[in-house]
């Protein structure tokens, strides 16, 4: 008698993908990192980077695998934010998607469109182009997860460069919100932290008095924060 034939079952199963949604902030706006679709379904279309989870491979080594594939980015800390699987999602089969959160500064980020990308490029979170599949639900809620975050952990920390100003800390937070935040309660709340210490440095930006310069006190305990 033959042996069976491995991953065969004798009910339909769904395919698996993970897609992956990259924030950073550029010009002072909120910005994700999109593709450019090579190939159908949805072929020009822009979408978020993925694809599907090879057979003997993990859920976090697909993502990281997709995203440095079809964008070049590589080495960025990412979180698991949620399933998707509505029946109809994507055209060629019943499909389920994992999708990632992730933060990273732009400046080191160096982007490189491969795989079936055919390009790679930051939109504007408030300009995003029309999307492939269930991408635009997906976006709103990991942006929606980014905010929530923003009052129990140091997940916007890792938006910062190694040094930088109290100021600089706020606008990050404000851009991330859409919205001005009180100037003494916000430094008060950053200091109370224990994350951040003072570099003795100072940098001055324009006409206005120098502004003392921060670090992080252990890069290494900036975390997501389940």
């Amino acid at each position: 008698m033959p042996a069976p034939a491995p991953y065969c079952y004798s009910h339909p199963h769904p395919a698996v993908t993970t897609d992956i949604a990259v924030f950073t902030i550029r010009d002072e706006a909120l910005q994700l990192l999109l593709i450019r679709r090579g190939r159908p379904p949805f072929e020009g279309a822009w979408a978020l980077p993925g694809g599907f989870l090879d057979i003997d491979e993990d859920l976090d080594a697909c993502a990281t695998r997709e995203l440095a594939e079809e964008t070049g980015v590589r080495d960025i800390y990412l979180e698991q934010l949620r399933t998707f699987g509505a029946i109809g999602r994507d055209p060629r089969e019943r499909v389920v998607s994992v999708a990632y959160l992730a933060l990273a500064p732009a400046t080191n980020l160096c982007l490189q469109a491969g795989d079936d990308a055919a390009e790679a490029r930051w939109f504007r979170l408030d300009a995003l182009p029309e999307l492939a599949f269930d991408h635009a639900e997906i976006i709103a809620t990991a942006h929606r997860r980014l905010v929530a975050k923003l009052d129990y952990s140091t997940i916007a920390f890792q938006l910062l460069p190694e040094t930088f100003t109290l100021g600089e800390l706020q606008r990050v937070y404000e851009t991330l919100v859409d919205a001005e935040i009180d100037k003494r309660n916000f430094r008060k709340w950053a200091l109370a932290l224990e994350q951040i210490e003072a570099t003795g440095e100072t940098r001055r930006r324009g006409s206005h008095r120098p502004a003392r310069l921060y670090r992080l006190t252990d890069r290494e305990r900036v975390t997501y924060l389940k």
